[in-house]
Protein backbone atom coordinates (compact mmCIF):
# COMPACT_ATOMS: atom_id res chain seq x y z
CA UNK A 1 0.00 0.00 0.00
CA UNK A 2 1.28 3.21 -1.47
CA UNK A 3 0.68 5.78 1.60
CA UNK A 4 0.60 9.77 0.92
CA UNK A 5 3.20 10.27 2.78
CA UNK A 6 5.96 7.80 4.37
CA UNK A 7 7.78 8.94 7.52
CA UNK A 8 8.80 5.47 7.57
CA UNK A 9 8.33 2.65 9.76
CA UNK A 10 10.31 3.52 13.20
CA UNK A 11 10.45 7.36 13.90
CA UNK A 12 12.92 7.49 17.02
CA UNK A 13 11.44 10.71 18.95
CA UNK A 14 14.51 11.86 20.48
CA UNK A 15 16.24 13.25 23.68
CA UNK A 16 17.87 16.45 23.41
CA UNK A 17 21.63 15.74 25.12
CA UNK A 18 22.40 18.94 27.83
CA UNK A 19 24.84 19.64 29.92
CA UNK A 20 24.66 19.41 33.82
CA UNK A 21 23.85 23.04 33.74
CA UNK A 22 21.04 22.35 31.16
CA UNK A 23 22.53 23.66 28.35
CA UNK A 24 22.36 21.64 25.32
CA UNK A 25 25.16 19.96 24.58
CA UNK A 26 24.88 19.98 20.30
CA UNK A 27 28.38 17.64 19.84
CA UNK A 28 26.21 15.03 21.49
CA UNK A 29 22.69 15.70 19.49
CA UNK A 30 25.09 15.07 16.33
CA UNK A 31 26.52 12.10 17.86
CA UNK A 32 23.07 10.57 18.98
CA UNK A 33 21.29 11.78 15.42
CA UNK A 34 23.77 9.32 13.91
CA UNK A 35 23.47 6.79 16.18
CA UNK A 36 19.46 6.29 15.31
CA UNK A 37 20.49 6.53 11.90
CA UNK A 38 22.70 3.66 12.07
CA UNK A 39 20.26 1.39 14.54
CA UNK A 40 17.28 1.55 12.51
CA UNK A 41 15.82 5.13 12.57
CA UNK A 42 14.44 5.85 9.20
CA UNK A 43 12.87 9.80 10.91
CA UNK A 44 14.22 11.51 13.94
CA UNK A 45 11.23 13.65 15.58
CA UNK A 46 12.84 16.55 16.85
CA UNK A 47 11.86 18.82 20.04
CA UNK A 48 8.84 16.28 20.97
CA UNK A 49 7.86 16.05 24.62
CA UNK A 50 10.84 13.23 24.93
CA UNK A 51 12.65 16.25 23.66
CA UNK A 52 11.76 18.33 26.66
CA UNK A 53 10.43 20.49 23.71
CA UNK A 54 8.51 22.49 27.01
CA UNK A 55 11.63 23.88 28.93
CA UNK A 56 13.16 24.64 24.79
CA UNK A 57 13.42 28.62 23.32
CA UNK A 58 12.27 29.01 19.74
CA UNK A 59 16.21 29.80 19.50
CA UNK A 60 17.19 26.41 20.80
CA UNK A 61 14.71 24.65 18.49
CA UNK A 62 16.49 26.45 15.66
CA UNK A 63 19.95 25.07 16.40
CA UNK A 64 18.29 21.77 17.05
CA UNK A 65 16.76 21.01 13.82
CA UNK A 66 19.91 22.66 12.06
CA UNK A 67 22.85 19.97 13.95
CA UNK A 68 19.88 17.49 13.15
CA UNK A 69 19.71 17.92 9.89
CA UNK A 70 22.97 18.13 9.34
CA UNK A 71 23.95 15.01 10.86
CA UNK A 72 21.69 13.31 8.92
CA UNK A 73 23.01 13.90 5.74
CA UNK A 74 19.54 12.85 3.82
CA UNK A 75 19.57 9.42 5.29
CA UNK A 76 16.77 10.11 7.51
CA UNK A 77 13.51 12.00 7.34
CA UNK A 78 13.03 15.30 9.74
CA UNK A 79 10.61 15.80 11.99
CA UNK A 80 9.28 18.38 13.93
CA UNK A 81 7.48 19.05 17.05
CA UNK A 82 5.23 21.88 16.18
CA UNK A 83 2.10 21.25 18.41
CA UNK A 84 0.63 23.54 20.86
CA UNK A 85 -2.68 24.39 23.04
CA UNK A 86 -3.15 28.03 21.35
CA UNK A 87 -3.94 27.72 17.98
CA UNK A 88 -2.25 30.73 16.78
CA UNK A 89 1.30 29.40 18.43
CA UNK A 90 0.69 25.60 16.50
CA UNK A 91 0.05 27.90 13.46
CA UNK A 92 3.11 30.21 14.25
CA UNK A 93 5.23 26.63 15.01
CA UNK A 94 4.05 25.06 11.76
CA UNK A 95 5.77 28.04 9.82
CA UNK A 96 8.79 28.17 11.24
CA UNK A 97 8.52 23.99 10.53
CA UNK A 98 8.60 24.79 7.13
CA UNK A 99 10.82 27.63 6.72
CA UNK A 100 13.79 25.35 8.38
CA UNK A 101 12.52 23.31 5.71
CA UNK A 102 11.67 19.62 7.76
CA UNK A 103 10.00 17.06 6.17
CA UNK A 104 7.32 16.86 8.16
CA UNK A 105 5.37 18.00 11.36
CA UNK A 106 3.24 16.38 14.13
CA UNK A 107 1.24 18.22 16.57
CA UNK A 108 -0.42 17.49 19.46
CA UNK A 109 -3.90 17.59 20.30
CA UNK A 110 -4.19 21.10 22.76
CA UNK A 111 -3.66 20.17 25.84
CA UNK A 112 -4.76 21.56 28.91
CA UNK A 113 -7.74 23.53 27.43
CA UNK A 114 -9.80 20.57 26.64
CA UNK A 115 -11.95 21.36 23.63
CA UNK A 116 -14.27 19.41 22.00
CA UNK A 117 -14.41 17.67 19.37
CA UNK A 118 -15.41 20.58 17.27
CA UNK A 119 -12.81 22.44 18.64
CA UNK A 120 -10.22 19.75 17.81
CA UNK A 121 -11.64 19.93 13.98
CA UNK A 122 -10.83 23.96 13.83
CA UNK A 123 -7.85 23.83 15.35
CA UNK A 124 -5.91 21.06 12.94
CA UNK A 125 -7.68 22.73 10.36
CA UNK A 126 -6.50 25.94 10.77
CA UNK A 127 -3.03 24.46 10.96
CA UNK A 128 -3.56 22.69 8.15
CA UNK A 129 -4.32 25.58 5.78
CA UNK A 130 -1.32 27.52 7.43
CA UNK A 131 1.61 25.36 6.09
CA UNK A 132 2.35 22.87 3.19
CA UNK A 133 4.51 20.29 5.34
CA UNK A 134 2.58 16.81 5.97
CA UNK A 135 0.97 16.87 9.37
CA UNK A 136 0.87 13.75 11.92
CA UNK A 137 -1.79 14.34 14.31
CA UNK A 138 -0.91 13.38 18.00
CA UNK A 139 -3.32 11.85 20.24
CA UNK A 140 -2.40 11.59 23.96
CA UNK A 141 -5.28 11.57 26.12
CA UNK A 142 -2.84 10.85 29.32
CA UNK A 143 -1.11 14.83 28.82
CA UNK A 144 -3.74 16.53 26.92
CA UNK A 145 -6.98 15.94 28.83
CA UNK A 146 -8.88 14.76 25.62
CA UNK A 147 -9.35 11.88 23.56
CA UNK A 148 -9.42 12.46 20.29
CA UNK A 149 -12.38 10.61 18.59
CA UNK A 150 -11.27 8.26 15.26
CA UNK A 151 -14.36 10.15 13.44
CA UNK A 152 -12.61 13.34 14.29
CA UNK A 153 -9.15 12.20 13.10
CA UNK A 154 -10.94 10.24 9.44
CA UNK A 155 -12.84 14.21 9.07
CA UNK A 156 -9.66 16.01 9.07
CA UNK A 157 -7.81 12.80 6.94
CA UNK A 158 -10.67 13.41 4.26
CA UNK A 159 -10.29 17.26 3.77
CA UNK A 160 -6.83 17.73 4.16
CA UNK A 161 -4.12 15.84 2.30
CA UNK A 162 -1.45 17.09 4.10
CA UNK A 163 -2.55 15.43 7.10
CA UNK A 164 -0.94 11.96 6.64
CA UNK A 165 -0.94 10.09 9.75
CA UNK A 166 -2.00 10.01 13.37
CA UNK A 167 0.08 8.91 16.31
CA UNK A 168 -1.87 7.53 18.98
CA UNK A 169 -1.08 7.18 22.47
CA UNK A 170 -3.84 5.44 23.40
CA UNK A 171 -4.14 1.48 24.83
CA UNK A 172 -7.86 0.78 23.42
CA UNK A 173 -7.43 -0.87 20.54
CA UNK A 174 -11.29 -0.88 19.42
CA UNK A 175 -9.95 2.79 19.06
CA UNK A 176 -7.29 2.13 16.49
CA UNK A 177 -9.87 -0.36 14.29
CA UNK A 178 -12.10 2.60 14.19
CA UNK A 179 -9.04 4.49 12.90
CA UNK A 180 -8.28 2.08 10.29
CA UNK A 181 -12.01 1.31 9.14
CA UNK A 182 -12.65 4.98 9.31
CA UNK A 183 -9.89 7.04 7.84
CA UNK A 184 -8.34 6.68 3.70
CA UNK A 185 -6.50 3.68 3.19
CA UNK A 186 -3.70 5.73 2.59
CA UNK A 187 -3.39 7.55 5.78
CA UNK A 188 -0.77 5.97 8.29
CA UNK A 189 -1.81 5.63 11.62
CA UNK A 190 1.76 5.50 14.07
CA UNK A 191 1.93 3.58 17.66
CA UNK A 192 2.72 6.55 20.11
CA UNK A 193 4.05 3.77 22.78
CA UNK A 194 6.72 0.58 22.01
CA UNK A 195 4.56 -1.73 23.93
CA UNK A 196 1.71 -0.91 21.70
CA UNK A 197 3.72 -1.63 18.23
CA UNK A 198 2.67 -4.68 17.63
CA UNK A 199 -0.84 -5.11 19.15
CA UNK A 200 -1.71 -2.20 16.88
CA UNK A 201 -0.03 -3.16 14.05
CA UNK A 202 -2.19 -6.30 14.48
CA UNK A 203 -5.13 -4.14 13.36
CA UNK A 204 -3.05 -1.68 10.46
CA UNK A 205 -0.91 0.50 12.00
CA UNK A 206 2.22 1.09 10.04
CA UNK A 207 4.95 1.65 12.27
CA UNK A 208 5.95 3.50 16.00
CA UNK A 209 6.88 6.11 17.16
CA UNK A 210 9.40 5.10 19.60
CA UNK A 211 11.55 6.22 22.86
CA UNK A 212 12.34 2.36 23.24
CA UNK A 213 14.97 2.65 19.52
CA UNK A 214 17.48 5.08 21.10
CA UNK A 215 18.52 1.65 22.32
CA UNK A 216 16.76 -1.21 20.83
CA UNK A 217 16.30 0.29 17.30
CA UNK A 218 17.11 -2.33 14.85
CA UNK A 219 15.34 -4.95 17.18
CA UNK A 220 12.25 -2.83 16.40
CA UNK A 221 12.92 -2.23 13.09
CA UNK A 222 13.25 -6.00 13.01
CA UNK A 223 10.38 -6.46 14.77
CA UNK A 224 8.41 -4.56 12.06
CA UNK A 225 9.67 -6.25 9.08
CA UNK A 226 8.88 -9.67 10.38
CA UNK A 227 5.52 -9.05 11.08
CA UNK A 228 4.94 -7.44 7.23
CA UNK A 229 6.68 -10.01 5.80
CA UNK A 230 4.72 -12.87 7.72
CA UNK A 231 7.04 -14.22 10.60
CA UNK A 232 4.96 -13.57 12.92
CA UNK A 233 6.74 -15.82 15.44
CA UNK A 234 9.95 -14.04 15.23
CA UNK A 235 8.04 -10.68 15.36
CA UNK A 236 6.42 -11.72 18.24
CA UNK A 237 9.18 -13.26 20.29
CA UNK A 238 10.99 -9.91 19.65
CA UNK A 239 8.17 -8.21 20.91
CA UNK A 240 8.34 -10.32 23.81
CA UNK A 241 11.88 -9.66 25.00
CA UNK A 242 11.63 -6.31 24.26
CA UNK A 243 8.66 -5.52 27.02
CA UNK A 244 10.10 -5.13 29.81
CA UNK A 245 12.93 -2.51 28.09
CA UNK A 246 9.45 -1.09 26.87
CA UNK A 247 7.76 -0.44 30.17
CA UNK A 248 10.69 0.24 32.54
CA UNK A 249 11.67 3.10 30.14
CA UNK A 250 8.81 4.71 31.94
CA UNK A 251 9.36 3.83 35.38
CA UNK A 252 9.54 7.65 35.63
CA UNK A 253 8.22 10.83 33.68
CA UNK A 254 9.85 10.53 29.91
CA UNK A 255 12.44 11.06 28.96
CA UNK A 256 14.28 10.51 32.28
CA UNK A 257 14.70 6.57 32.20
CA UNK A 258 15.69 6.80 28.36
CA UNK A 259 18.29 9.15 29.31
CA UNK A 260 19.96 7.68 32.31
CA UNK A 261 20.06 4.28 29.82
CA UNK A 262 21.78 6.69 26.80
CA UNK A 263 24.60 7.51 29.09
CA UNK A 264 24.70 3.85 30.55
CA UNK A 265 25.68 3.06 27.11
CA UNK A 266 28.02 6.11 27.16
CA UNK A 267 26.47 8.25 24.20
CA UNK A 268 24.85 11.34 25.77
CA UNK A 269 25.04 12.48 29.86
CA UNK A 270 21.62 11.78 31.98
CA UNK A 271 20.95 15.51 32.77
CA UNK A 272 17.35 16.87 32.43
CA UNK A 273 15.68 20.20 32.94
CA UNK A 274 13.32 21.21 35.87
CA UNK A 275 10.92 19.99 36.46
CA UNK A 276 12.28 16.17 35.69
CA UNK A 277 14.60 15.16 37.78
CA UNK A 278 17.47 12.34 37.29
CA UNK A 279 16.58 8.96 38.61
CA UNK A 280 17.15 7.82 41.85
CA UNK A 281 20.47 5.23 41.80
CA UNK A 282 17.80 1.98 43.14
CA UNK A 283 16.02 3.10 39.60
CA UNK A 284 19.12 3.39 37.75
CA UNK A 285 20.39 -0.07 38.86
CA UNK A 286 16.90 -1.81 37.92
CA UNK A 287 16.77 0.08 34.91
CA UNK A 288 20.11 -1.22 33.64
CA UNK A 289 19.90 -4.14 35.14
CA UNK A 290 16.61 -5.43 32.54
CA UNK A 291 18.60 -3.39 29.58
CA UNK A 292 21.52 -5.63 30.10
CA UNK A 293 19.59 -8.85 30.72
CA UNK A 294 17.66 -8.33 27.71
CA UNK A 295 20.83 -7.11 25.45
CA UNK A 296 22.15 -10.55 26.73
CA UNK A 297 19.14 -12.40 25.79
CA UNK A 298 19.37 -11.14 22.24
CA UNK A 299 23.09 -11.89 21.96
CA UNK A 300 22.59 -15.30 23.03
CA UNK A 301 20.27 -15.82 20.34
CA UNK A 302 22.81 -14.52 17.54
Amino acid sequence: MVLRYDCGEVITAMVTPMERSGVIDYDKVELLTKHLIENGSDAILVAGTTGESPTLTNEEEIELVSTVKRAAAHKAKIILGAGSNSTDSAIEYSKFAQKEEVDAILSVVPYYNKPNQRGIIEHFSAVAKSTALPIILYNIPSRTGVNMEPQTVAYLAEKFENIVGVKQSFADMDKVTELKMLCPDDFAIYSGDDSLTLPMMAVGAHGVISVASHLFGSEIKSMIRNFKTGNLIASRNMHKKLYPVFKNLFMAPNPTPVKAALSYKGLIEEHVRKPLVPLTEDEKIALFTIIDRVKQELSDEG
